[in-house]
């Protein structure tokens, strides 16, 4: 991965010229990275693929299409043997625990044996990642600080109620921030929504208690969590105990018996309730790892936020903490808008909340957060994808299990073969992910610091067929921005369950076929007398039964009464109110639940993602940092800066906000006080990818001025006629920057550094 400034690379002997003296290799490796530094040598002959030796090549894009960016030459330079012989025994080591609980799972072994395996595999995984992170140069390290200076300053986003000392885990998007995060939610809803035929919905945020009962949700959302007995500061309880436990088992002077027990402790902690965390914390004297101050017993804590809807407080809801139950409880209105046919997707935008016990690392851990959710809807027989052999040659970096097991980087595939070697489950799933792909390189997300990685199996839902995270590597690690799932039935059926309404779908079959049915028949003028306004909902309940549930209601009223539960409680129904009845039916169609493959986008991560990657510091003067955002994202497309303050020359700029309106060009002019150079660094600061300067000879007719290209500082000059269709077009991408200096004539500026 390369990560510096752009501008000229050309090859000069066996040293590398220009901005790029600095460059830096990050290679992806088991769950890190490991940095290589290039500052003069070529590194292990790599060089002379990666880079051509025109002259014409300098000033080039990062990402311009002139230099050939393959992941497989990156990961080929892991093949240094002084690296490897530092990495090659810690991953054969993780190689043997991921064999281990291969052997323990094929003969059946006890779950707590496999778990204990489980924490000794994370554990060589982690020193493993240690060893690739300390072969890092120090000096290739990103900082960090000075982005969040940057953002802050200019308003990109900033901690909500500032004046009041801030709410952690909340933020305020300031002009540049909200432009910034609309114009990717706008690609977002053309590449998915609008390419894919989507239907969108837009449900509520205030989400009924028993709706996120029958999800999961209330019960899974629940954590254990500590408090500092004198300041008050909370923990979540399994963390503070897993590093803890950690840590001392790193410790040297901690004895090998004592490591035992932690190790069992940490095999057994998920299954832990609030006892036994309380007593592991007791035994080994855990502290607060801030002040080393004692802990108090573990208290419940919901991480979903609790509200009620109307004046009486009785009607308990929450405010949904994901925006795919909006759409699984609107399935059956869905299908029939689908005209009852499947596959089909539905998608919704919009807020989610999760009351974290301690967020951090800004947009990367938040309380409400920006979420795009896709529900694709289909046959659980047939998970094929009609589009995918579009696809299929769409390359990626997938991180998968058996790497994950191996100790091994991830690995270059096409996902066409990924789907055919059964490494990704299915068509659908396969075609997302890729789908996934092409619109995290469109916002302007490194491809080179992106991956896929696959759950292991302790890590998905006991319902999950397959699931794989696009990841994005930040200064942060690894973080996952985009979760990729195959979900199963499992949603469907859990609000069928709660409801006692089917969602389901009828397929057609082949040949119609002959079946037994057995049903329910409500006698309606004795339910009738005795439930009165309840007797339709009885009916309807009734009606819902599966078959095996009306065997089970006949065998109960022989001996007494059967207990039919309804949406808000249960009624009991005797013998003479139900009549079974069974015979023989010829059917067209079958009912089926569908699976649903659920590709879930948090637009902060991703949108922090690409602020990180485009920031930049100019080669000579590292206090002149800029965003290179790409154009389709940016906040603000095009400045437009007069080159000295005279009436003469308003014409001109009018005449060019003119053609900016006419493509929707949004645009900011900058006719403050200063040198141009100092304006043009005021608005690069802020990602703005294109300058129109106006400057001593537009005036001359026809009107031009110049277009500059803010990552390259390079200038073409046109016609003010065309201004407008040449910027919308490099914004668009239907032409790129080289193209238009091979189009225009090349206008140089000696204004940059004044």
């Amino acid at each position: 991965i390369i990560s510096g400034t752009t501008s000229r690379v050309h090859w000069s002997g066996d040293r590398i010229a220009g901005p790029f003296m600095r460059l830096s290799l990050l290679l992806l490796s088991t769950s890190r990275l490991s940095l290589l530094s290039a500052h003069s040598k070529p590194v292990f002959g790599v060089w002379p693929r990666l880079f051509a030796s025109s002259q014409s090549q300098q000033k080039q894009s990062r990402f311009s299409k002139k230099i050939a960016h393959k992941i497989s030459d990156y990961l080929r330079v892991m093949a240094d043997p002084a690296i490897e012989a530092q990495l090659a025994p810690l991953r054969a080591g993780v190689k043997e625990y991921g064999d281990l609980i291969r052997d323990l799972k094929s003969k059946g072994a006890p779950k707590i044996e496999i778990d204990k395996a489980v924490v000794e595999l994370k554990a060589r995984k982690r020193k493993l990642e240690e060893t690739e992170i300390a072969l890092a140069p120090k000096e290739a390290s990103f900082d960090r600080l000075k982005l969040e200076d940057l953002l802050k300053r200019r308003f990109f986003y900033d901690q909500s109620f500032a004046i009041y000392g801030g709410v952690t885990g909340l933020y305020d998007f300031g002009p540049m921030g909200c432009a910034l995060k609309q114009n990717m939610l706008s690609e977002w809803r053309k590449h998915f929504i609008l390419e894919e035929g989507m239907l969108e919905v837009d449900c509520s945020s205030l989400t009924p208690e028993p709706v996120l009962k029958a999800s999961g949700h209330v019960d899974r959302f629940a954590d254990w969590m500590v408090k500092d007995t004198k300041n008050g500061e909370c923990f979540r309880a399994d963390h503070l105990i897993k590093n803890t436990a950690e840590k001392m088992m790193a410790d040297p002077k901690v004895v090998p018996e004592t490591k035992e027990q932690l190790t069992d402790v940490l095999a057994q902690i998920e299954g832990y309730d609030d006892k036994d965390m309380h007593e592991v914390i007791t035994r080994f004297n855990m502290k607060s790892p801030i002040t080393g101050n004692d802990l108090t017993e573990p208290l419940a804590f919901n991480l979903m936020f609790p509200t009620q809807i109307g004046p009486t407080g009785d009607f308990k809801a929450f405010l949904r903490p994901e925006t795919a139950q909006g759409i699984f409880v609107n399935f059956k209105r869905l299908l029939e808008f689908n005209q009852g046919r499947l596959p089909f997707a539905a998608a919704q935008i919009g807020l989610g909340f999760r009351n974290e016990i301690s967020p951090r690392q800004g947009l990367i851990r938040v309380r409400e957060f920006t979420m795009c959710e896709i529900e694709h809807f289909v046959d659980p027989s047939d998970k094929s994808f009609p589009k995918f052999a579009k696809v299929a040659g769409h390359k990626l970096n997938l991180f998968s299990a058996c790497n994950q097991m191996d100790g091994q980087p991830a690995q270059e595939k096409t996902i066409g073969e990924a789907v055919d070697a059964g490494i990704v489950a299915n068509e659908t799933l396969g075609y997302y992910m890729a789908r996934c792909h092409q619109f995290l390189m469109k916002v302007g997300v490194d491809p080179l610091r992106t991956r896929f990685r696959q759950h292991l199996s302790n890590e998905m839902a006991h319902y999950a067929q397959d699931c794989w995270d696009a990841e994005i590597l930040t200064s942060y690690g690894w973080i996952e921005c985009v979760g990729n799932a195959d979900r199963a039935c499992y949603d469907l059926q859990q609000h069928y369950k709660a409801t006692n309404v089917k969602l389901v779908a009828e397929k057609k079959l082949n040949e119609p076929r002959v079946v037994n049915f057995v049903t329910a028949a409500p006698n309606m003028a004795v339910i009738g007398k005795e439930y009165k306004k309840e007797a339709k909902k009885i009916q309807s309940a009734l009606e819902q039964l599966t078959e095996a549930e009306v065997e089970d209601l006949e065998k109960q009223i022989q001996t007494g009464m059967y207990k039919l539960k309804l949406a808000d409680g249960e009624v009991n129904l005797k013998k003479e109110m139900i009549n079974v009845k069974r015979g023989e039916k010829r059917v067209h169609v079958e009912e089926i639940t569908p699976s649903v493959i659920e590709p879930s986008y948090g637009i902060g991560r991703i949108m922090y993602s690409v602020l990180e990657h485009a920031f930049r510091q100019r080669d000579g003067d590292e206090q002149r940092s800029y965003l290179s955002i790409a154009p389709l994202v940016a906040p603000i497309k095009c400045s437009i800066l007069p080159i000295f303050a005279n009436e003469k020359l308003s014409p001109i700029i009018e005449a060019v906000r003119e053609k900016m309106r006419e493509h929707d060009l949004s645009y900011k002019i900058d006719d403050s006080a200063g040198s141009i150079g100092r304006r043009y660094a005021r608005t690069d600061e802020i990602g703005i990818p294109f300058g129109v300067t106006v400057d001593f000879e537009s005036e001359q007719q026809p009107w031009t001025v110049t277009v500059r290209h803010a990552e390259t500082m390079e200038q073409i000059r046109v016609k003010v006629e065309e201004v407008g269709s040449i910027v919308h077009s490099m914004v668009s991408g239907r032409m790129e920057w080289e193209e238009a200096k091979q189009k225009y004539p090349i206008y140089e500026s000696k204004n940059e550094e004044k």
